[in-house]
């Protein structure tokens, strides 16, 4: 599974002129699937995001995680994020997880984040969307759970 996690000042998610999703302080993670991935790699991105030190604390340094902070989780499925661009100039996204995969992966992530106590706000899986975000910072980190060690 693959991350992006930007921290944010705030973000919402539209489909179809309607906010469907939106938060105040906290993250905005993009997440991608990939056609190898388990609840395992499910498991091991909700650690990272809910317990990523990138908030500022009172000397302004890295050190505090969403969930010290008491921010929120906005979680917008991209399988985009399995794009591999390496030849020819249209990307191949034959590495993301099929559609009913990758939802019940993603759904395995938000449901991951809440019980970890976050307020948790989500997109539309599989809708066009348009995601707005004021990046705070900016902060905007990587993650990979294929990449743990």
């Amino acid at each position: 599974m693959r991350a992006v996690v930007q921290r944010v000042s705030r973000a919402r998610v539209i489909v179809d002129g309607e906010v469907v999703g939106a938060i105040g302080p906290g993250l905005l993670v993009l997440l991608g699937v990939g056609k190898e991935d388990s609840q395992a790699d499910g498991d091991y991105l909700v650690g990272k995001i809910a317990h990523l030190r990138i908030f500022p604390d009172q000397e302004q340094k890295m050190n505090r995680s969403v969930k010290e902070m008491g921010g929120e989780v906005l979680v917008v499925s991209q399988f985009t994020l399995y794009g591999d661009c390496r030849r020819g100039r249209r990307p191949s996204f034959i590495e993301a997880a099929e559609p009913e995969k990758a939802r019940d992966l993603y759904i395995h992530v938000l449901e991951g984040l809440k019980k970890e106590g976050l307020r948790v706000a989500s997109g539309i899986f599989q809708a066009f969307m348009q995601v707005e975000l004021v990046n705070d910072g900016p902060v905007t980190i990587l993650l990979d759970s294929k990449k743990r060690f």
